[in-house]
């Protein structure tokens, strides 16, 4: 599997496994301490953490192994193809597949099993205008990988107009959700926004790298 440039920020672990460069902070609501990721990031801990995001039409799943009680979660999204008719999702789904392997790989290195593995799916808003419903995409993959993957998600919550904000706790695999049902300002929107032209670019860029013969 090869990382892909600068779409997902992959972790540089210190002595303790500790994902180095994933930003953490203390909120007196909840008793762990929270490692907040961004569009393109994912967290995995063995000790009981809580992640955080705020998602619009992009994807998290939260998985963990209830046994181990090593869980995580990412943030990402599918580049939109070229040209929507014609798309039969092709070099796209390297992205979200590896996000998703990713995820479930630094799960079982810490002491995870694949057959014990709770998936928790959230996000995929429609948060843009347009007649291509990015968030309707995303999910309709994620969904297809978990399928072919032979696991069932024990809670799905994709889809609605609104972004939200997901906090995890990766011991428990307790979820708290806020739908956002009005924007104060375009962070969500111009955060993703960057995120996809970020991916699109290595997508063109991945592409240049490749003679077919």
């Amino acid at each position: 599997m090869t990382l892909l440039p600068d779409t997902l920020r992959a972790a540089r672990c210190t002595k303790d496994d500790s994902f180095a460069h994933i930003r953490r902070m203390r909120d007196s609501r909840f008793p762990h301490e929270i490692a907040s990721i961004l569009p393109g990031e994912y967290f995995v801990s063995a000790e009981p953490m809580i992640v955080y995001t705020v998602l619009g039409s992009c994807i998290s799943a939260c998985i963990r192994d209830p046994v181990a009680k090593v869980g995580g979660m990412n943030h990402f999204m599918l580049p939109e193809p070229k040209e929507a008719s014609t798309d039969s999702w092709g070099e796209s789904t390297r992205y979200g597949s590896y996000a998703m392997e990713t995820l479930i790989n630094e799960i079982l290195k810490r002491g995870g099993l694949k057959s014990r593995l709770e998936v928790k799916l959230f996000g995929a808003g429609k948060i843009y205008d347009g007649n291509i419903d990015v968030g309707a995409r995303n999910a309709e993959w994620v969904l297809g990988f978990l399928q072919t993957e032979g696991l069932t998600p024990a809670k799905v919550d994709l889809g609605d107009v609104y972004p939200r904000k997901i906090y995890y706790f990766t011991d428990t695999g307790r979820v708290l959700v806020k739908k956002i049902e009005r924007l104060k300002n375009r962070t969500i929107f111009d955060r993703e926004s960057e995120y996809a032209v970020k991916i699109k670019k290595a997508k063109e860029q991945s592409a240049e790298d490749v003679t077919l013969f």
